[in-house]
């Protein structure tokens, strides 16, 4: 991993009773690894470090005595964290840790972020009603435009898979009713705007998905694709002369010829695939790259990058939780933190 030095990253811990401790301290034990702030618990920190030392599972992991933290101290009402035991108590924590690094980040101290994984449902135990951490980090940076995207490059080819979602935490019956023509225009450009800006590509190639099975098969499974998707996508040939853009692909092949190419089967696909909602773009990526992908937070005025995978309650103090995501994460948000850098210095 390679950062200039006047790129700073921050590293927030995650829910403490969840894995984020674990995979961060193996991650930074890598000899490559870059430096970096870690947001969170010293005391958690050593605790971990103190278990995976004594594992046989586990023996690489980095001593928190060597690491940069920004210890935040447990509030008295926070009551016990657990390790292991989602909680009111751990969801406060883990909100904690984001707040003073967005802060932080957002007065310049840090270029970027990289966020260790909290739980949804204990952020609501302990009153935050986020979605996510997305929604909070686009909410305290006054972004009005942001996507989740997905990144993940194949150990098998060196291809880099991009996917953009279009909705994220809701339901599947919400779907229909969120798509709009405005909404996929706002994401359609934000991932134009990535792939040219984070990515390099300057004339990128995009498939779009249809929503509905074989899109729509001409309104017999749906009428979204006839009735709007297919007239927005020809003005935004027009509004994108530069890019190619192929849609409303089926659903159930867009992934055949990224699923090829990750695997070294093919040489070509899109540089951006544009998902409609969670799980449409999730079970291929999760399925090709679960231990190589990276969540990264477009649209805001830092980097943002976080593992893709959640806390794992059940495998804590295991030692056996992979670290790969968490050490893509870091790589990913260097690089992304250094290209930002050169181009702001015009090289």
């Amino acid at each position: 991993m390679s950062l200039d030095r006047q790129s700073k990253l921050a590293v927030t811990l995650g829910d403490p009773a969840g894995i984020g401790p674990e995979v961060i301290l193996k991650a930074l034990a890598d000899p490559a690894a870059l430096m970096v702030t870690v947001f969170g618990s010293r005391m958690i920190l050593q605790e971990t470090y103190d278990k995976l030392r004594s594992s046989n599972l586990a023996t690489e992991a980095a001593n928190p005595e060597t690491l940069n933290i920004i210890d935040i101290e447990p509030d008295s009402k926070w009551g016990e964290i657990i390790p292991g035991v989602g909680s009111a108590a751990s969801g406060a924590a883990s909100f904690a840790y984001m707040e003073r690094a967005i802060a932080r980040t957002l007065a310049g101290e840090f270029c970027a972020i990289v966020t260790g994984p909290i739980s949804k449902t204990c952020w609501q135990a302990a009153g935050y009603n986020y979605p996510g951490q997305t929604e909070l980090l686009a909410e305290r940076a006054k972004s009005k435009r942001f996507g989740m995207l997905f990144a993940a490059t194949s150990p098998h080819s060196g291809w880099t898979l991009v996917t953009l979602l279009a909705t994220t935490h809701i339901s599947l019956r919400q779907v229909p009713d969120a798509l709009t023509p405005e909404l996929l225009s706002e994401k359609l450009e934000l991932l134009v705007e990535c792939l040219r800006e984070d990515f390099g590509i300057e004339r990128p190639k995009i498939a779009i998905s249809g929503l509905n099975p074989h899109s729509g098969e001409n309104g017999k499974l749906g009428n979204e694709e006839l009735s709007w998707m297919i007239p927005w996508l020809e003005t935004q040939r027009d509004r994108f002369p530069q890019v190619q853009l192929d849609g409303p692909v089926p659903p159930d092949t867009l992934w055949v010829k990224p699923g090829k190419v990750w695997y070294g089967l093919a040489k070509e696909a899109h540089d951006g695939y544009l998902a409609m909602y969670h799980d449409q773009g999730l079970i291929p990526v999760k399925l090709m790259a679960f231990d190589k992908a990276v969540n990264t937070t477009i649209g805001l005025p830092f980097v943002r990058t976080s593992p893709d995978h959640g806390t794992a309650f059940d495998i804590v103090g295991q030692g056996i939780a992979d670290a790969s995501s968490m050490k893509a994460a870091l790589e990913l948000a260097g690089q992304l933190a250094s290209r930002r850098a050169a181009v702001r210095m015009g090289r």
